[in-house]
C-alpha cells in the first residue's frame, strides 16, 4: 500500500464522529481511486500503528484507538484527569450511581433477565432499565427459556463507545476494578464529581424554592 494512503486513512478517521470500521475506509478508497486498489484491513491497522508511533515521537496529546470495531481519534489516557475535570460539570449524559451499578451487572452477567438483575440489586429496576434502553446502552437480546420466558438484556455498541472499549473482553476484571477503586487519582476525581453533584442538587433546590416564591406572590 502506497504511503500516500497513510494521510488518507488519517483524514478519514479524523473526519468521522463515530468509530470508523476498516471496511468503510476500504470502501472510500476504492470508491475514489478504483476497485483495483490493493488495501486490506491488516494494512490499515499497520498504518494506524505507524501514525500512533509518529504521534508518540512528537509527544502529541491524541492517538487513534480502536473502539466498537472501528477507529477513532482520542486523547491519551494521561490527560484523562484534566479532561475529566472539565467534563465533570456536564450532566447531559451522566449516569446515576444506580444506573452505573445496573449497567455493570448487565455487562458482566449478560444476557440477563430483569428478575435475575433485581435479585442481585435487591430493588425494582424498571426505571433504570428504561433509562438505559433510551440511552441505547443496553438492548433486548431475546427471551430466556424459563417459565414466563422473561426478556434478556445485553449491552450495545453504544455501551462500548461510551466507555471507550473495542470489545466486551476489554472490560476490566473484578481484580482490576478493585485496584482502580484504590487508585488515588480515581478517588480524587470521584470526590470532585460528588462535589459537583452536590452543588447541582443545591442549585436545583434553590431554583425550585425561588419558583415557589414567585408563584406564591
Amino acid at each position: 500500500m502506497d504511503n500516500i494512503y497513510n494521510s488518507v486513512i488519517e483524514g478519514l478517521i479524523f473526519s468521522s464522529d463515530e468509530p470508523l470500521p476498516a471496511a468503510e475506509i476500504i470502501k472510500a478508497v476504492k470508491g475514489i481511486d478504483g476497485e483495483d486498489i490493493q488495501i486490506s484491513a491488516d494494512e490499515i491497522e499497520c498504518c494506524v500503528d505507524e501514525l500512533n508511533k509518529n504521534y508518540d515521537e512528537k509527544n502529541i496529546a491524541f492517538q487513534i484507538v480502536k473502539i466498537a470495531g472501528g477507529y477513532l481519534f482520542a486523547t491519551k489516557p494521561e490527560y484523562a484527569k484534566y479532561i475529566g475535570y472539565l467534563s465533570s460539570e456536564k450532566s447531559k449524559r451522566r449516569l446515576s450511581q444506580a444506573a452505573l451499578e445496573t449497567l455493570a451487572i448487565i455487562a458482566y452477567k449478560q444476557p440477563i433477565t430483569k428478575p435475575e438483575l433485581e435479585s442481585i440489586r435487591g430493588v425494582n429496576s424498571d426505571y433504570i432499565l428504561n433509562t438505559l434502553l433510551e440511552k441505547n446502552l443496553i438492548s433486548i437480546t431475546g427471551r430466556a427459556e424459563t417459565i414466563g420466558r422473561p426478556l434478556l438484556y445485553g449491552t450495545t455498541d453504544e455501551f462500548l463507545k461510551y466507555f471507550g472499549l473495542n470489545k466486551l473482553s476489554d472490560l476490566p476484571k473484578p481484580r482490576e476494578v478493585e485496584e482502580i477503586m484504590r487508585d488515588e487519582d480515581f478517588i480524587e476525581q470521584k470526590q470532585k464529581i460528588m462535589m459537583n453533584l452536590i452543588e447541582e442538587t443545591l442549585e436545583n433546590e434553590s431554583a425550585e424554592d425561588n419558583n415557589d416564591t414567585d408563584t406564591a406572590e
